[in-house]
């Protein structure tokens, strides 16, 4: 049976949702196996300690860069009418929410995705912050915050189309981003073979989140092009997902069911496998006020930075960065920026937080 016969039997929303439900999955798995996490990348480069958390983090982001622009150059994707090109962009919002989701994953200890990946795992401290991080989202939408974010928005805006596309711009094409990826791919190769701590999962791992990456812009493309309703494109994120999780439980009636209904479900399906097999299942909570005004402060600056700039770590960062959107990779420079100095201030200050499970307090990577 082919996609097209799916579709008209089974309908757009739930073939949409498993879909989600399955990358989810993967994601999670991946994500949980190889530690993933940005906040560890970015303390381990502004540390100059080009190890472990990095090398996965690469081998993640050039996976996806590869996967992605390999699909493009293969006529398997077409990401003309994606929001990061097709709409116009707010560079203001992406340069400032960038920066306050940096500073606000440092004092999480971890980004949107990661906080779900915790949570699976058992860490109180990564469900409450993540609960926090959807509700400004939300707040930061349609919201008491939105006006403040439509305001910043609106100070430096860039036209949709090729102003927003850092390959046209630059005049490189795809076969351009193509050599990107492999050249930060051979840079992972090489920082993963310098770490100490080598293992597959450095490997398999990172490059498992990368291809998950590309797998969701797949997917949703095909199905767009197959069904006779209007759907948009899109790619791997996590801010929108948790806003409208949110609304489902809160408001009556729910959005309509698609990509992003299975995501989150599968994700913290995929952690929680992830953490059985590894046997890293345990309950984790906050050891003082310090830590847990710290973690509530942090996810409240995610949730508008990644509101603001249109995307978290992984939808921008990672699923916009891998089609070059201008806005997005002026979040992930944000993010490295702001992470990069938060580190700075809070470093030696207090107490560090025990690392989750599976990892030293030496390592900072939760």
């Amino acid at each position: 049976m082919d996609l097209a016969s799916i579709l008209e039997r089974y309908g757009d929303g739930t073939v949409l949702a498993l879909g989600g439900a399955a990358i989810g999955t993967l994601f999670g798995f991946f994500a949980q196996r190889s530690r993933f996490c940005l906040r560890a990348a970015v303390i381990e480069f502004w540390h100059r300690n080009f190890g472990e958390k990095l090398s996965v983090w690469l081998f993640a982001f050039a996976t996806a860069v590869v996967a992605v622009q390999a699909l493009l150059l293969t006529h398997q994707l077409d990401i003309s009418t994606a929001r990061q090109i097709a709409m116009r962009g707010s560079l203001s919002g992406a340069a400032i929410g960038g920066l306050l989701f940096g500073i606000g994953m440092i004092m999480t200890r971890g980004c949107a995705s990661r906080l779900l990946v915790l949570s699976a795992n058992g860490n109180l401290r990564a469900l409450l912050s993540g609960l926090i991080f959807a509700v400004t989202a939300q707040a930061s939408l349609s919201g008491a915050l939105a006006p403040l974010r439509a305001t910043i928005s609106g100070w430096w805006t860039v036209e949709a189309g090729a102003s927003r596309d850092v390959l046209a711009l630059t005049g490189v094409g795809n076969w351009g981003g193509l050599a990107a990826g492999l050249v930060w791919l051979g840079a992972a190769l090489y920082f993963s073979w310098r770490s100490p701590r080598r293992s597959a999962w450095m490997w398999l791992g990172g490059m498992g989140v990368g291809l998950t990456v590309a797998a969701a812009w797949w997917f949703n493309y095909a199905v767009s092009n197959q069904s006779f309703e209007p759907i948009p494109i899109q790619g791997l994120t996590f801010s929108g997902p948790s806003a409208e999780w949110l609304m489902r439980v809160l408001s009556s009636p729910a959005p309509r069911i698609g990509f992003d209904f299975g995501l989150l479900p599968g994700v913290f399906a995929g952690s929680f496998l992830g953490a059985l097999l590894g046997r890293d299942l345990k309950l984790e909570g906050f050891k003082d006020g310090y830590s847990m005004t710290r973690y509530i402060a942090g996810a409240i600056l995610m949730g508008f930075g990644s509101m603001l700039a249109g995307g978290c770590a992984v939808g921008a960062g990672m699923t916009g960065g891998s089609i070059f959107a201008l806005t997005a990779w002026m979040t992930l420079l944000g993010m490295w920026a702001g992470a990069g100095l938060m580190d700075r201030l809070l470093d030696g200050q207090q107490p560090a937080e025990p690392a989750s499970v599976g990892q030293t307090a030496a390592a900072k990577a939760t």
